[in-house]
């Protein structure tokens, strides 16, 4: 358990796919409970933290990159509302790009597990991440089906027996996305921070696409590394730093986050 109360769950590998109406439920065989903080801003050990009195600098924005962070800050903030209809449409919507085949019965509800959340409602794990986490994992469904099935799915590679969340393991993506690139100061403190707006300021849409990117290369690194769910910190500290050094090392050479070496791993 965290300091909020919750705990994860680290979802067994039924097969290379999940068998939709039999084998998909979780039971005690196929699902076990940890004590790592794996949501929220307890999230400490995946984002390095800096102290207080530590001098960062800060990048001036051309008026177009302003802009366009404040519109993304204005996303980061908005908190999920199961209460509100638009919040409960975006999750119903989830539902269906993941399993279009199976109807489902409730916004709380066993099934919700399927997906690779803590419990039966999906709301209570979006802390974390807000409801910009739904809408990336959204665009992830809807612009790369084919790579979001195969990590929903876990048919690629040769798995862990106890493989990380999907749904969870998505809503840290974006927390860690969140920090890395700095994107609640005024003014981003750090270069890939401040590299990142140049393509937020081409592309609205940058941070969604860039979460999909990070997703598919955590994936990569989970089947590099032979990870388990015990390791799935020290795959996030690894994805963090080889996307750190793609935006960093290659901006010269790009102009579009899908220039990224790490964009070729996606498929529609």
């Amino acid at each position: 358990m965290d300091d909020r109360g919750g705990s994860f769950v680290a979802v067994r590998r039924i097969s290379q796919g999940l068998e939709r109406g039999n084998t998909c439920h979780s039971t005690s065989a196929e699902v076990v409970a940890g004590s790592a903080a794996w949501l929220g801003r307890g999230l400490s050990c995946v984002c390095a933290q800096r102290r207080e009195n530590d001098a960062r600098p800060s990048f001036d924005l051309t008026p177009a990159q302003e802009e366009c962070l404040q519109r993304l800050q204005s996303r980061i903030d908005v908190a999920y509302d199961s209460s509100i209809p638009e919040h409960q449409e975006a999750l119903r919507a989830l539902w269906n790009a993941a399993f279009p085949e199976e109807e489902l019965r409730g916004l709380i509800s066993e099934q919700w597990k399927d997906m690779g959340w803590q419990g039966k409602d999906p709301s209570t794990d979006f802390r974390g991440g807000g409801f910009i986490s739904l809408e990336n994992l959204l665009f992830f469904a809807k612009n790369f089906p084919k790579s979001f099935q195969d990590l929903l799915r876990k048919q690629e590679g040769d798995r862990s027996v106890w493989e990380y969340p999907f749904a969870v393991a998505g809503v840290n993506i974006t927390f860690m996305l969140i920090q890395m690139l700095d994107l609640e100061s005024v003014k981003p403190r750090t270069l890939v921070g401040a590299n990142f707006l140049k393509f937020l300021a081409e592309n609205e849409s940058a941070f969604d696409l860039l979460y999909c990117i990070t997703f598919k290369l955590m994936d990569q690194q989970w089947l590099n590394m032979r990870a388990s769910y015990m390791d799935f910190n020290t795959v996030m500290k690894s994805t963090r730093r080889q996307l750190e050094k793609e935006l960093l090392e290659l901006l010269e050479d790009i102009t579009r986050l899908e220039d990224l070496p790490s964009y070729s791993l996606l498929t529609r």
